[in-house]
């Protein structure tokens, strides 16, 4: 049986923190509600949650806007929970270090499963022992960062080799448009709502927004 988050951290998260829940898929075609089951698991564990971020954007783009927005709005001691290193970063170790620096200059830190967390322990610490549990802290951090990028890369690089095979043997059509997004884009876009602000309620890039409203002004009389 696969182990729930809350039995994953239940030796790990304080009863008394203040959590903020980051959830992410890389595509408009894929369901975030899988990962929902993390909210749960955080409030049995005893946090509180203070809010729940949903994005649908590759965790290699280092300007996800519900990511920026949750690292604006954390406050001091607060936790960030993800299900997964990658769904908090795959960018390359530089950018992910500097992702990493922006949370803990807010005073917050990361929990996520794989990821030891030493922070009681150091705080204990004196000397050198505390400097040796910060640097292997800081050590194991990088190495789940580095993994999570190279899981990246591997699969990018799967996914070229079987697109050249596909086109080789004639297989390939490309990927189908999500018609239903499209259309919600199109409908709050002609209400008013921004490019950013439809990019917020639907949990997808304000790229993409814009690619679809441009798409539609180009075929359609009515504006935006």
């Amino acid at each position: 049986m696969v182990q729930s988050v809350f039995e994953i951290k239940k030796n790990i998260i304080n009863p008394r923190k203040i959590a903020r829940v980051y959830l992410r898929v890389s595509t408009e075609e894929q369901d975030l509600r899988r990962q929902e089951r993390i909210i749960e698991d955080a409030r049995a564990a005893g946090c509180y949650i203070a809010a729940v971020y949903r994005e649908k954007a590759s965790g290699a783009r280092p300007d996800r806007p519900e990511l920026m927005r949750m690292i604006s709005d954390l406050q001091p001691g607060e936790l960030i929970i993800a299900e997964k290193m990658d769904r908090i970063s795959r960018l390359p170790l530089a950018d992910a270090d500097q992702l990493v620096q922006s949370i803990r200059q807010r005073g917050a830190k990361l929990s996520v499963p794989g990821l030891v967390d030493l922070s009681e322990v150091v705080s204990e610490s004196e000397g050198i022992a505390r400097i040796v549990l910060e640097a292997m802290q800081d050590m194991l951090l990088r190495l789940s960062l580095q993994m999570a990028r190279e899981d990246y890369e591997d699969r990018r690089e799967r996914q070229k080799q079987g697109i050249e095979n596909a086109k080789a043997s004639g297989r390939y059509k490309g990927r189908k448009p999500n018609v239903k997004i499209h259309e919600q884009i199109i409908a709050l876009r002609r209400s008013g709502s921004s490019i950013l602000e439809t990019a917020r309620q639907l949990g997808c890039s304000p790229s993409h927004v814009k690619k679809i409203s441009v798409k539609y002004r180009k075929t359609n009389i009515e504006p935006l």
